[in-house]
């Protein structure tokens, strides 16, 4: 006899809703040491019903494996984490960096408006950065003007006190 699929929701009869979850949780005890036994897996199982009973077990010691558990969940979630932290601190770098690109570009024109507002011929002047984006450089047209210092290059003479020069 074959039975059909049953469907998954919840059982709004209470008796059989109690009938099934015994059968089934009896058939999932089963299997949990069915498991433990031919595969020599450390298996642990914890079920509570709906009325808050707890039925357990385990193929070894239920604590010793639930230790084992949070250390490995612990480890995974730590690798998890950093590779979800690492990933966002690449993507955000990427968007700060065009979030910044779009300023310069922004800064590089109101440079120009001013020039233009101060009637001011600019000397163009390009430097190319390391990324091949040709920026301008406003140099401000002034004549060229000698201007006389008192700079003097070298070592300043040393005079002996109480001594004339």
């Amino acid at each position: 006899m074959v039975r059909g699929k049953t469907q998954m929701k919840r059982i709004e009869d209470a008796a059989s809703r109690q009938v099934t979850f015994s059968k089934r949780r009896n058939g999932l005890m089963k299997k949990a040491f069915e498991l433990s036994v031919l595969c020599d897996a450390e298996v642990a199982l914890v079920v509570f019903s709906a009325r808050g009973k707890l039925y357990e077990f385990s193929s070894s010691s239920i604590n010793n494996t639930l230790d084992r558990y949070q250390m490995r969940v612990k480890d995974a979630g730590h690798l998890t984490i950093k590779a979800f932290e690492e990933d966002m601190e690449s993507q955000l770098l990427t968007e700060q960096i065009d979030k910044l690109k779009e300023e310069e570009k922004k800064l590089l024109q109101q440079n120009t408006r001013l020039w233009e507002m101060c009637s001011m011929q600019p000397l163009r002047a390009s430097r190319t950065s390391k990324h091949g984006d040709d920026h301008g450089v406003f140099l401000p047209q002034t004549p060229n003007m000698d201007v006389e210092t008192d700079l003097f290059i070298g070592p300043p003479k040393r005079r002996r006190s109480g001594q004339n020069p």
